[in-house]
């Protein structure tokens, strides 16, 4: 299996450990890229870290982007295997919180392999999701500038290359439309327990993560650190040795 996963599109790692007591895959956030967790693998030694590649952004920017989570979790539970060989757990920040939640209840209707543990950062639970402006909708320009004024200035370098801003709207313009467009649906709780994680500072506060709580039959827990929206980029050292205690 292992070989077969890093032949995977939407697998990637940067420290190859097929022996690991356990596996960790990373579901990134909104634009964000799987390269940044799969650098954590340097300070969880017990794990195997895998991030997920979604179409239209890195290394598949040429590929059309899901525009739905529907489509989004279908297209993954019908393309990963995820390695069972040894336990697994999945992290998921901000959007990526949603998927890899969306994700292991996709597989647990259908019978399948599910993760040991979930960790849920940076999102509120799914009956507190709110939309928001349909931003996916505007051009490109508009669409830039709206990207900009929400999250921060994209790297300059897009405004000189014309096919990869394309590229790169196309996926943020994806991971868009799954926020305006989802709609959380009642199943059963998960079995496997929830861990949520937050920034002291970011507008997620400790009652939206805490609400969680209602999604598993089994364990919750609640860890909160100080900074804001990206605080593992903050307190790094602290956040993963809280995964890898956890983990272990």
């Amino acid at each position: 299996m292992t070989g077969a996963a890093s032949r995977s599109p939407w697998l990637l790692r940067r420290r190859p450990r097929p022996s690991a007591a356990g596996r960790l895959y990373c579901f990134p956030h909104s634009g964000g890229s799987p390269g940044e967790y799969l650098r954590w693998a340097d300070s969880i030694p017990d794990a195997e870290v895998w991030g997920l590649q979604l179409p239209g952004r890195g290394a598949r920017l040429g590929e059309s982007a899901p525009t739905t989570m529907a489509e989004l979790v279908s297209a993954i539970t019908a393309e990963v295997e995820f390695d069972d060989s040894a336990p697994f757990a999945f992290f998921g920040h901000s959007l990526g919180a949603l998927v890899a939640y969306e994700t292991a209840r996709a597989l647990q209707a259908a019978g399948r392999p599910c993760p040991r543990r979930v960790y849920l950062s940076a999102y509120g639970a799914p009956h507190l999701h709110h939309p928001g402006p349909p931003m996916h909708e505007l051009d490109g320009p508009g669409l830039v500038s709206a990207v900009e004024t929400e999250y921060g200035p994209l790297p300059p370098e897009l405004h000189d290359d014309p096919e990869l801003y394309r590229l790169v709207l196309q996926g943020l313009r994806g991971d868009l439309a799954i926020l305006a467009t989802y709609r959380h649906t009642h199943s059963a709780p998960l079995g496997c327990p929830i861990t949520a994680l937050g920034g002291s500072e970011d507008e997620e506060t400790p009652a939206r993560l805490a609400a969680w709580d209602r999604y598993t039959t089994s364990a919750f827990d609640l860890r909160m650190f100080p900074g804001d929206h990206f605080y593992f980029r903050e307190h790094t050292d602290d956040v993963l040795a809280f995964l890898a205690a956890t983990l272990a």
